[in-house]
């Protein structure tokens, strides 16, 4: 009788299951640490500078200027992949701009407009192309005539830059008060003929000439 009890408790100690292996048997797995953060270039701090630049003269309307800085985030920054979705959605905007605003001006107010974009991103030739067509049909436009004087001191004719301001200043005494701070007529400063300029008693404004109509084409 005592061996039958010692098998039967051999069996159930053999048959129960151990609960300590059970729970482990049926844990869920560890689950992996998250992936770590993006590290951030050294350059693309220097990228979105330029990007904001970009932007920035894009609120300017000088779509020429943006269009230069954000094609320099393309060539300068090839690294930053992720920034260049965006660069190339606005270059596509600026070059539409640019186009639309450049096609062939027609009057006063857009060679004006588009000799403004020409001077802010650095293409004087065009500049000057389209201011002296403003002269000749308006010789005594001193806005034309300060903007001529503007790029011809930043190719470095310096001759024809203080001509040019010294007319305006003629047709428009204020010019005189402009053309003392403005930077882009710093090449001008050691001109004497400038200093003088600057330096003369205001004068009445001259009377302007009625703009000479140009002859339609035929």
């Amino acid at each position: 009788m005592a061996k039958q009890q010692r098998r039967h408790q051999s069996r159930s100690s053999k048959e129960s299951p151990d609960p300590q292996k059970h729970v482990q048997s049926t844990a869920a797995p560890t689950p992996p640490p998250p992936p770590a953060p993006p590290v951030r270039r050294s350059t693309y701090v220097d990228a979105v500078a330029l990007y904001e630049q970009g932007l920035e003269r894009l609120q300017q309307h000088d779509y020429t200027g943006a269009a230069d800085r954000l094609e320099a985030v393309l060539k300068r920054f090839p690294e930053e992949k992720e920034l260049h979705e965006r660069v190339k959605l606005y270059l596509n905007v600026c070059r539409k701009q640019a186009s639309a605003a450049q096609a062939s001006p027609q009057t006063i107010e857009e060679r004006l407009y588009a000799s403004t974009l020409a001077l802010n991103g650095g293409r004087y030739d065009e500049a000057i192309s389209q201011l002296r067509l403003v002269r000749d049909e308006d010789p005594d436009n001193d806005h034309a005539l300060y903007m001529l004087a503007v790029a011809h001191a930043q190719r470095g004719e310096l001759a024809e830059a203080v001509a040019h301001v010294e007319r305006a200043i003629a047709m428009n005494p204020e010019n005189r008060a402009l053309a003392r701070t403005d930077p882009d007529l710093d090449p001008l400063r050691d001109d004497e003929s400038f200093r003088a300029a600057l330096e003369a008693p205001s004068l009445p404004r001259l009377e302007r000439r009625r703009p000479v109509r140009p002859r339609s084409a035929r």
